[in-house]
């Protein structure tokens, strides 16, 4: 029961994310791509957008993402990832939710006002940021909607990759997935703003 707790947790963390992004109405700042040869198949192989769908539904249409969605809806950031946008989310899988620490997935849907909204706005960039955007931001930061920034890496094959504050690296694995109000883009972690 509390894997099934944490995959759900792990799937409302990008809603969560995207949430916080639509709080704010202005940006336009870094995304990131993803080479194909760097996909990652812990991504949702069929993921495709909608151009109907706001963000929250497509990320629940996956399926991979029920961990971030219950984060988001449990961090109050559902109504805001559903607004006008557009936002650029960076979405970690079910999987990067599992792989944090035992423990504090739990922890962060105890107190979802706290640490669990700062790190869920911190996968959330203003604007609608695609994949051929990132190319040209190798090593500059971005701004996110939590007001901490990340730092983009984008290798000689075109992967990318974002260092978080902590200073833990995570790679795209998937990019462009387009919602009604924005942009989707998974990643195989989870991003901490320090």
């Amino acid at each position: 029961m509390r894997t099934r707790t944490a995959r759900l947790a792990a799937g409302l963390l990008p809603l969560a994310l995207l949430a916080g992004a639509c709080s704010d109405d202005d940006g336009g700042d870094a995304a990131t791509e993803q080479s194909t040869d760097a996909a990652d198949t812990t991504a949702p192989d069929e993921m495709a957008g909608d151009e109907g769908t706001d963000v929250v539904d497509t990320a629940v249409a996956a399926g991979d993402f029920g961990t971030l969605v219950t984060a988001v809806q449990a961090a109050g950031l559902e109504q805001t990832l559903r607004g006008d946008g557009p936002y650029t989310v960076f979405a970690p899988t079910d999987e990067a939710f599992a792989a944090l620490p035992a423990g504090t997935l739990d922890t962060l849907l105890a107190d979802p006002g706290g640490d669990l909204s700062g790190i869920l706005t911190y996968h959330v960039v203003e604007g609608e940021v695609l994949a051929e955007d990132v190319a040209g931001l190798d090593g500059q930061q971005v701004a996110t909607v939590n007001g901490a920034t990340f730092t983009v890496g984008v290798g000689d094959d075109g992967s990318v990759t974002l260092t978080d504050a902590a200073g833990s690296q995570v790679a795209v694995t998937q990019t462009d997935v387009t919602a009604s109000n924005g942009v989707i883009h998974v990643i195989d972690g989870v991003l901490l703003p320090g």
